[in-house]
């Protein structure tokens, strides 16, 4: 897969991401598929947190196209490259956190979406600098 390709699909389940955690934080009844399932709807702290992973998931989408030349906005192209293995990362930890969820919807639902995040940053990181 080429790598624009997968950082456009690697930013569109960002924005779905996005407005799933902007419900969270309007106080959609969501909350059994995140942060661990505890609450139907999230307590104020969490709905920042949501808030919050909005401006991170912004952050990742811009490395990863970046990273795949489709946005030229760093100095150093060094920095999308380092930067989209630590993405790479960080989902993959992610995986490992959604699979252990207590919260089965969350498990069933995230998991698989983290997973595919996971490939996709992979893809990215591992093509060829443009």
């Amino acid at each position: 897969m080429p790598a624009d390709l997968a950082a456009l699909i690697f930013c569109a389940l960002l924005a779905a991401l996005c407005v799933f955690q902007f419900a969270l934080a309007l106080g959609a009844p969501l909350g059994r598929f995140a942060w661990g399932g505890g609450h139907d709807r999230l307590p104020r702290g969490l709905r920042i947190g949501s808030l919050v992973s909005i401006g991170i998931y912004a952050l990742l989408g811009a490395i990863a196209l970046e990273r795949a030349g489709v946005v030229r906005v760093l100095a150093d192209p060094a920095i999308a490259t380092i930067g989209m293995w630590v993405i790479a990362a960080y989902l993959g930890l992610g995986v490992a956190m959604n699979a252990i969820s207590r919260s089965k919807p969350e498990r069933y639902t995230m998991t698989p979406l983290a997973l595919a995040l996971c490939g996709l940053a992979l893809v990215i990181a591992l093509s060829p600098t443009p």
